[in-house]
């Protein structure tokens, strides 16, 4: 619970800096605020879950564990989505751009997070309608891997899936970036070039982190393993954690004004005394 809490504190932090600060408004930082948001969710749904397992205890209905189910899988597929997201806007900056700059509108990235919502929510509604999921004292709402056919949906629809998305665009996108370096002859190539990397960088780094913390969480779907659910349960709060300490530290824009800041909180302003006595020639 207490990772949860700092993860909703630093991603609330990120928002307000991204939304205030008028030269980080750009559509990468869209999708990173998109990103934030889907870290808060998650982090408050399990704030909710084990307040549900530690004091409203008396809650035995079947049907209020499936709806904490659901939010618990919505959760986890909105943050690896939003990575889905982030790779494919990668996608469009660097692959399409020349032949279809339509795709990197603020219009065109509005429906693509629209899009990756509607999915997000209907992608867990197998645990809210089928009696897969059941009240089980002191035992968080989840399917349990004795359920085939769920269990596979889940680690193919949560977890395979939006990874061999990541990997295929990625694949993509080193290949153009690669491109680029066998062809760029001018500076401003080079630039872009360059801006592309790091952006890419930026992603793939924060993603890498959070598909670590959810490997006990596809071991324990696969094999029933109770000690590795116990640890899935720690270890995906606190790569949230993580991950969002690695956005500050990997975006070079955020992390100079997070510098900037505290440089000038602790700058100490020294008054200069002048000397009546002097006069001017």
């Amino acid at each position: 619970m207490a990772f949860s809490v700092t993860a909703i504190l630093v991603a609330f932090y990120l928002l307000i800096l991204i939304i205030f600060k008028k030269e980080l408004h750009t559509v990468n930082r869209l999708l990173t605020c998109n990103t934030c948001l889907a870290s808060i969710l998650y982090c408050v749904v399990q704030f909710i879950d084990y307040i549900y397992l530690l004091i409203i205890t008396w809650d035995t209905s079947d049907q209020s564990c499936r709806w904490r189910a659901y939010f618990s899988y919505m959760s986890l597929n909105a943050i690896i989505y939003s990575y889905v997201l982030q790779i494919i806007s990668r996608f469009f900056f660097i692959n399409l751009y020349e032949k279809y700059r339509w795709l990197v509108s603020l219009k065109s990235h509005i429906y693509l997070i629209l899009f990756g919502w509607i999915t997000i929510l209907a992608l867990p509604l197998p645990s809210l309608i089928t009696k897969d999921v059941y009240f089980r004292p002191n035992e968080l709402c989840w399917v349990l891997s004795d359920h085939v056919l769920h269990s596979y949906y889940i680690n193919i629809a949560y977890y395979i899936i939006p990874i061999l998305l990541i990997i295929i665009f990625s694949i993509l996108i080193m290949k153009r970036i690669y491109s680029y370096r066998k062809t760029a002859t001018i500076i401003r190539n080079k630039k872009k070039r360059d801006r592309d990397s790091e952006i890419f960088r930026n992603i793939i780094i924060p993603f890498g982190i959070y598909f670590l913390g959810g490997i006990p969480y596809m071991i324990d779907q696969f094999i029933d393993c109770p000690f590795c659910y116990s640890v899935g349960v720690v270890t995906v709060t606190f790569v949230v954690n993580l991950e969002k300490l690695f956005i500050i530290y990997l975006d070079r824009d955020i992390r100079n004004i997070i510098k900037n800041y505290f440089y000038q909180t602790q700058t100490p302003v020294i008054p200069i005394t002048l000397n009546p006595t002097f006069t001017a020639r």
